[in-house]
């Protein structure tokens, strides 16, 4: 940006006031604590025509608050989060995959944890609105990805008014909180993409609520099975393991899903492998207080062989294995869903009613 260009935009819009929007944005606590994009009537209509449903639809109710999130509601704040009007059909697909889930309707929203949505975005959509699959691709930087991501916070706080110190109870929250957002490098994949695999071939969202992610940096081994015990040493590690079982997928580098590819590993092969790899010994998890399983929940106690090995995993169908980012170094993400997946994609609809 140059001052000439400021100058020649100053001399068509009046910066005082979007300023005054912003700031009155912040004082009615609609925003993360980013400025928000003024939702005019004409800019929400033009999300509503996008997005092809009427305005009034409702999208999902959260008992425990009693507050319904409505086409129109999601409209407004996908506005506010800096989205353009076509990119609303994702928002769409992204709070219905969401909605969705098991762990929304119930506490994920507002869990101590303070999770995460992962969204994953497949098809030709991906190029046409400009999601970011390679390099950066947990990272800021690309509109499409920022914003689709912002969406669905802006409007967990504004429509059903979970905010922090409020209705969420997030005791530190993560970093990623909403902005995990990307789109499967169907280009450089071995695989189909992921959500075709799972059913919905084309334009389509994946998505869950995530603890965490973790990297795993593992540049240099050519053997797959080395390669595969390195995210089994870090999917089995004892700190999020606090249920009888755990739940995490992966989002492989393209130069680490071509060489599990090369070497006879389809996707599912991949998470089978992981899952019956991933843990620790009884041993190991007492001496941090997590031996013993009751109802479900971890807890010292017991008095089991400490060379019994318990798995991470339960069911290898329950993992994410997807690929994204670039093919500059073998770098992929370990990411640990807040509690299950429901594994089922929903499809990007761009026509109307």
């Amino acid at each position: 940006m140059t001052a000439a260009e400021v100058e020649a935009g100053a001399q068509t819009l009046d910066p005082t006031a979007a300023q005054q929007a912003i700031e009155y944005a912040y004082e009615q606590g609609w925003t993360d604590g980013l400025p928000v994009v003024p939702a005019t009537q004409d800019l929400v209509d033009r999300f509503l025509a996008a997005g092809g449903r009427p305005a009034d639809e409702v999208l999902s109710h959260l008992e425990q608050v009693d507050r319904t999130v409505t086409v129109e509601l999601l409209a407004i704040n996908a506005a506010m989060a800096g989205c353009r009007p076509e990119y609303f059909p994702v928002v769409l697909a992204a709070w219905a995959a969401l909605a969705a889930e098991r762990t929304t309707a119930g506490g994920g929203w507002q869990s101590t944890s303070g999770p995460a949505p992962l969204i994953i975005v497949n098809g030709p959509i991906r190029q046409e609105l400009g999601f970011n699959s390679t390099g950066g691709v947990f990272g800021p930087g690309f509109r499409a990805n920022a914003t689709v991501a912002r969406a669905i916070g802006l409007t967990v706080r504004n429509a059903y008014g979970i905010r922090p110190h409020e209705l969420e109870q997030a005791t530190q929250g993560l970093p990623g909180r909403w902005s995990i957002c990307l789109a499967e490098n169907e280009d450089e994949s071995p695989w189909a993409p992921l959500a075709e695999d799972l059913g919905v071939s084309g334009n389509a969202v994946t998505s869950t609520l995530l603890r965490t992610s973790e990297f795993v940096d593992n540049r240099h081994t050519a053997d797959p099975e080395q390669l595969l015990a390195d995210f089994a040493d870090t999917i089995g590690r004892s700190g999020p393991w606090i249920f009888k079982n755990a739940m995490a997928g992966v989002v492989l580098c393209p130069e680490h899903a071509n060489l599990l590819a090369r070497n006879g590993f389809s996707r599912a092969d991949v998470a089978a492998w992981l899952a019956e790899h991933s843990g620790r010994t009884t041993g190991q998890l007492a001496a941090v207080g997590k031996d013993h399983s009751d109802e479900g929940v971890r807890f010292p106690g017991g008095n089991a062989d400490p060379e019994h090995f318990q798995r991470t995993i339960a069911d290898p169908a329950s993992m994410i294995v997807a690929v994204a980012g670039s093919r500059n170094a073998g770098i992929s993400m370990v990411v640990r869903y807040f509690a299950d997946w429901s594994g089922q994609p929903v499809a990007i609809t761009t026509e109307g009613p």
